[in-house]
């Protein structure tokens, strides 16, 4: 299995992009709820992904209503601004659906009156409207995957090794393994 991201009636491209990239990056699923405020073939949407779209799976629903049909049993969270429970205090699990509104509205309201025991928000100031959508998408997604000890994902990278152009910035951060700065 793996998580799922679903996008209600998203507006801008770029962020789907970055959100698709996000997803192929974690091995989750995006779908996405018709109507969208842009083509698929959107030279930005396909940009911001860059070069990730073989890693990803996506499916387009007509309406909320066929997303519903078609998963019955799904086991979803809805991110809003409007829940009274963080993000960080949800309980998830592996196949869980995240869903996230349009970029100008968010979700429905008289979709997270029903749900509203399954609705979460990402703690910030009063005086912020809100998050851009994909940096929620990856803070909830990145939350769920902590929950879940990160699935399939690798925690490790390296140097490369490459020639790199002088820098003598480096001066100010120390010498590597010590409290000290260079001379």
């Amino acid at each position: 299995m793996a998580l799922n991201v679903v996008l209600v009636e998203p507006e801008i491209p770029q962020n789907t992009g970055n959100i698709a990239r996000t997803c192929a990056a974690v091995g989750a699923r995006l779908h996405l709820i018709r109507p969208l405020g842009f083509s698929l073939d959107d030279r930005y949407m396909r940009r911001a992904g860059l070069d990730y779209w073989f890693l990803m799976q996506y499916q387009v629903y007509d309406s909320l209503a066929d997303f519903f049909r078609q998963h019955p049993d799904a086991r979803c969270w809805y991110a809003s601004t409007k829940a009274a429970r963080r993000h960080s205090e949800a309980d998830y699990r592996d196949g869980d659906y995240l869903f996230f509104g349009r970029e100008s509205r968010g979700l429905p309201e008289n979709l997270l009156e029903k749900v509203y025991d399954r609705c979460v928000r990402i703690p910030m100031r009063e005086e912020a409207r809100s998050l851009n959508l994909s940096n929620a998408v990856a803070v909830t997604l990145y939350e769920a995957l902590r929950q879940l000890d990160y699935p399939g994902l690798s925690g490790e990278g390296a140097l490369t090794g490459r020639d790199e152009p002088e820098a003598p910035w480096l001066d100010y951060l120390g010498k590597p393994g010590t409290d000290e700065t260079a001379e």
